[in-house]
C-alpha cells in the first residue's frame, strides 16, 4: 500500500490487515493531509500530529486515560452523557481494559501511584541495576553465540528483559527462574488478541499474589533490600498503601516495559542484521548506539498507538469533541511528522532531535520505565555486536534479501516481531 491507495473514509484503521501489517503510508498520508481525523466507522478521532499529540498529553484533566489499553469501542453499561465524566467514568472503572494498572490512572490518584512508583526506580537505583544489565546480558549470550543462530525475540529478548525489571525490583535471584516460566514460556501458536489479554491477566494475576506476600513478609520483617523498601514507601501524605496496591505497581513494571523493550530490541536487530554498513559503523563507534535507538524510537515505535477519552467538551485539529469521544494517539505516526522532523523517513542516525520522539508518550504518563529501556537495548546491542564478527537475517526462516517474510505481530496497537531469526559469525575469543 502506497500514500496514493490512501482513503482514509473506506479504510478501517482497526481492522484492516494491510495497515496492521505496514502502517506507515496511512501514517503518511493522514500527517500530510488530516493530522486530527474523526474516522467515520465508529467516531474515534486519531491523532497522528506532533503538536496535536501533546495538546492531548498536557491536559489529563481534559484527556483520560482509563481506556489507554482499550479499543475503538467502549464496553460499558451506561451512556456516557454530561458535561464532566471524571465521576461517572471512576463509577465504571471496572469495565474498562487494565483498570487497575497505573497507565489507566488519572489524577489524583495516578499522581500518588506514580510518585511511589518513581521512589522504587530512581537514578541511584537505575545505577546499580547497570552492573546487573551487563552481566545478564553475557549470561544469555554465552548460551547462544556459539550456535551461530537463535531467535532472539525467544532465546534472548523475553527471558533478558523480565530479569531486568526483576532486578530493578529487587526480586530475589532464586526467584528469578519462576518469573521467567510465568512470563517467558516457549511460544505456542500466535493467539488471538482475546486469548493473548486473557494470557496476559492470568500471568498479572499471579505476580500480584507474588508481590503481596513478599510486601508483607517485608512489613512483618525487614530487610535491607530494595523490597522492603517498596513495602515501606509510603503515598504523599505519608499513608501506607495496601499491599495490592505496591503489588499493582511493581507488577506494571513486568506488564508495561518487559513486552515493548523487547519489540525495540528485536526492530534494532533486525535494522542491524539487515544493514551491514550500519553494523560496521556501530561496531567501530559503539558510542552511537544511543543515537541509533533514539532514531529507533522515532521512526518504529514498538508501540504504534493508545487511547485517551474525553471527560469534558474540548476541541483539537478543528474538531469539536464532545465529552465521552473515543481519541487514538498514534505515537508511531508523530514520529514522522515532517513539521518537526527533516525527511521523516529516512532513518539518520546523527539525527540531532530524534530524541523528541513520543514513543515514550509525556506528560503526566511518561514512560518511567524508559531508562530501563534504553540501558537494557544499549547494553544488549553493544555486547552483541563485541561477540560476534557478523551478523545477518536467517534467509532459511524469514526469506531472501528481495523478499523477506517476517513473523510480525498483527495489531494496530503494536509494532514488532513474534520471532526474529539471526545468523552470525561468534568471534574468537
Amino acid at each position: 500500500m502506497t500514500t496514493v491507495d490512501i482513503d482514509p473514509t473506506k479504510i478501517d484503521f482497526f481492522t484492516d490487515p494491510e495497515t496492521a501489517k505496514t502502517a506507515e503510508p496511512y501514517f503518511d498520508y493522514m500527517l500530510a493531509n488530516h493530522p486530527v481525523w474523526r474516522e467515520p466507522k465508529y467516531g474515534v478521532v486519531i491523532v497522528t500530529g506532533y503538536e496535536e499529540a501533546l495538546q492531548v498529553y498536557h491536559q489529563p484533566e481534559v484527556y483520560s486515560s482509563i481506556n489507554r489499553t482499550g479499543g475503538p469501542v467502549l464496553d460499558i453499561p451506561v451512556e456516557l452523557v454530561g458535561d464532566d465524566l471524571s465521576e461517572l467514568l471512576e463509577k465504571y472503572r471496572q469495565y474498562f481494559p487494565n483498570n487497575d494498572q497505573i497507565v489507566t490512572f488519572d489524577p489524583p490518584v495516578h499522581t500518588d501511584h506514580r510518585t511511589l512508583l518513581m521512589g522504587l526506580i530512581t537514578p541511584k537505583r537505575l545505577k546499580e541495576n547497570e552492573d546487573f544489565l551487563k552481566r545478564t546480558a553475557d549470561r544469555f549470550l554465552d548460551e547462544i553465540i556459539q550456535r551461530g543462530h537463535c531467535d532472539f525475540i525467544w532465546d534472548y529478548a523475553k527471558g533478558y528483559t523480565i530479569l531486568a525489571v526483576a532486578d530493578l525490583l529487587g526480586v530475589p535471584e532464586e526467584d528469578h527462574p519462576m518469573l521467567l516460566e510465568l512470563l517467558a514460556s516457549a511460544p505456542g501458536p500466535v493467539l488471538g488478541n482475546l486469548e493473548l489479554q486473557a494470557s496476559h491477566h492470568s500471568s498479572i494475576e499471579k505476580l500480584y499474589d507474588y508481590f503481596v506476600a513478599k510486601i508483607e513478609q517485608r512489613r512483618d520483617d525487614p530487610k535491607e533490600d530494595v523490597i522492603t523498601g517498596m513495602a515501606l514507601a509510603t503515598f504523599p501524605d505519608g499513608s501506607l498503601p495496601e499491599p495490592l496496591e505496591v503489588a499493582r505497581i511493581a507488577s506494571n513494571m513486568f506488564a508495561a516495559g518487559q513486552e515493548t523493550t523487547v519489540q525495540l530490541m528485536g526492530i534494532a536487530l533486525q535494522r542491524i542484521a539487515e544493514d551491514q554498513d550500519l553494523q560496521d559503523l556501530l561496531r567501530r563507534e559503539p558510542s552511537l548506539i544511543p543515537k541509533f535507538i533514539e532514531e529507533t524510537l522515532r521512526i518504529e515505535a514498538p508501540i504504534k498507538g493508545s487511547f485517551r477519552l474525553t471527560k469534558v467538551a474540548t476541541s483539537i485539529g478543528g474538531f469539536d469533541l464532545a465529552p465521552g469521544t473515543v481519541v487514538m494517539l498514534l505515537h508511531g505516526a508523530s514520529g514522522r511528522d515532517p513539521r518537526l522532523f527533516d525527511n521523516p523517513a529516512e532513518f539518520d542516525i546523527e539525527r540531532a532531535n530524534a530524541r523528541q520522539h513520543l514513543a515514550f508518550g509525556r506528560g503526566i504518563h511518561t514512560c518511567p520505565g524508559a531508562p530501563l529501556a534504553r540501558a537494557e537495548a544499549v547494553f544488549s546491542i553493544q555486547r552483541f555486536l563485541e561477540r560476534t564478527e557478523r551478523m545477518w537475517i536467517s534467509d532459511e526462516h524469514h526469506g531472501s534479501t528481495d523478499s523477506r517474510e517476517w513473523n510480525l505481530i498483527r495489531s494496530y496497537k503494536f509494532r514488532g516481531h513474534n520471532k526474529l531469526f539471526l545468523e552470525y559469525t561468534p568471534k574468537e575469543a
